[in-house]
Parts: C-alpha cells; structure tokens; sequence
C-alpha cells in the first residue's frame, strides 16, 4: 500500500489560492494507493474568523473539486478538514473520497480544541466513532487534537481498526507531544497511524510539520521535517495482524 502525505505549508491566503496550492501540490504526489492532507487547511485552523464565512456542505464546490481530483488520480484521497456547514451546525470534517470519486467516509472532530483556540466556541464536536473496510484492512479517523484522548483510539480498536488516518494542524510548541502521541497509540493499539499534519505558519501560529507513518510496534518508518513537503512511503498491511498475533496484547485486555 503506497502512502503520499502531502505536508502543506499553511498560510494566511484566500480559501481559493489555498485550494489552488493543494492541487499543485497533489498533482506532485507519486502514484499512490491514498494521498493524505491536513486539518482545516483551507482556511487556516486558527482563522477563527473565517470559519463561518467559508463552510460549506457537503455538495459544496471544495469537496466536489477533491472527488474530481480523486477520480483524476484514480486513489483514495483523505482531503484533510475543512469547516462544514450542516444545518445550524458547523464542524470540523475530514472527508475520505474513494478512486472513482464517490465520498467513501467522513469524520466530525469529536475533541475539540479549546486552549488558545476558539474551535470549540464556534465549531460543534462531532459524535460518531467512524471506522470503514478498504481493501487493506479497517481504516479509523480521528483529528489533531484527538490524539490525547486513548478512549477514541480503543474504541476504534474495538470496531476492527488497523489503520489510523489523521489530518493535523499541530503546533510547533507542542512537538514533543505530537511525536510522542503518534507512537504511542499506535503502539498501543497495535495499529498502523499515519498523520499528516500542516507546516508552516497561520495568524501568527507556527505548525510543527513532522507528519508520520508509525508502525504496530510503535516504530517510526517516515518522517517529514517542518518544512512543506510530501512523504511518501509503501507499507505492508498484513503487519499488523502478524504482529499482533505474534504479540497478542490487543487480544489480553482485561478492562473493555
């Protein structure tokens, strides 16, 4: 399975110049099985005062672009997030659209940020656990900040997950936490996790980049810098089964 994380650069440019860059950019990207993007790059995630403005559903034009260009690319594209507007409701919505262009998954964030940041003033959390088949095994989402939270990740463990996706929009500051919570709940999952989080800078704010492909045993096989790039990388999904029979800690949990 051949993996493209397409590290953008975030920045305080208008929504179409950013969906602009991100094509460019994934039309850079090797031949690949899934190609990746951040959280909220079209925006900027901390562009609190953009959020309303600039949501859309659904049918609007961001997401009916990336299924064209999914399509186009004939894989699997994680578009990242972006502020969806659903009735009364704004959330934060990741959007996994499969190669013949049709929306395969989507994924409200359930934890949202509230330090320093008005995600969760303005934004509502998302309620739904979503874990989905794909032809190399169960894929489970989660966003950014979800990472600190261990319950999510069991819970998609208990739904049959053996591949985390995650779309970010970490900040710098707070790098060391970022490669520690990539290893850990994959480690501890026994589960493949694969981030793909924002570099550069936005309102002020510098992203900490270092998107990541994780191993089941907690080992890092790619790593970006800080810098905007793309990270490629083939892994072998049958690991993790193999790995979690040869080391059944997954099967030996006591409190579920």
């Amino acid at each position: 399975m051949k993996i493209s994380c397409v590290q953008l650069a975030a920045s305080d440019h208008p929504k179409q110049q950013n969906i602009d860059h991100a094509l460019a950019m994934l039309d850079q990207a090797p031949e690949s099985d899934l190609i990746m993007l951040p959280e909220l790059w079209p925006s900027g995630f901390f562009s609190f005062d953009r959020y309303v403005a600039e949501s859309e559903g659904l049918q609007g034009h961001l997401v009916q672009t990336f299924r064209q260009k999914a399509a186009e690319r004939g894989c699997y594209l994680l578009m990242g997030s972006f502020v969806e507007k659903r009735g009364e409701d704004y959330y934060n919505c990741a959007v996994l659209i499969d190669p013949s262009g049709q929306i395969a998954a989507t994924y409200r964030k359930i934890h949202l940020f509230g330090y320093q940041s008005a995600e969760s003033e303005i934004l509502s959390p998302g309620q739904e656990v979503t874990v989905v088949p794909t032809q190399w095994g169960r894929v489970g989402f989660s966003t950014c900040y979800d990472l600190r939270f261990p319950e999510l990740y069991r819970r998609m463990l208990d739904q049959g997950v053996q591949i985390f996706l995650i779309p970010s929009a970490w900040p710098l500051a707070r790098l060391e936490a970022w490669l520690l919570f990539n290893r850990v709940r994959a480690l501890e999952n026994l589960a493949y996790l694969i981030s793909c989080n924002c570099a550069g800078a936005n309102q002020g704010t510098v992203l900490a980049g270092n998107s990541m492909v994780v191993n089941p045993l907690g080992q890092v096989l790619a790593q970006a810098g800080e810098e905007e790039q793309i990270l490629s990388l083939e892994i072998d999904p049958q690991a993790v089964e193999q790995t979690r029979s040869e080391f059944p800690a997954v099967s030996d949990r006591v409190f579920k």
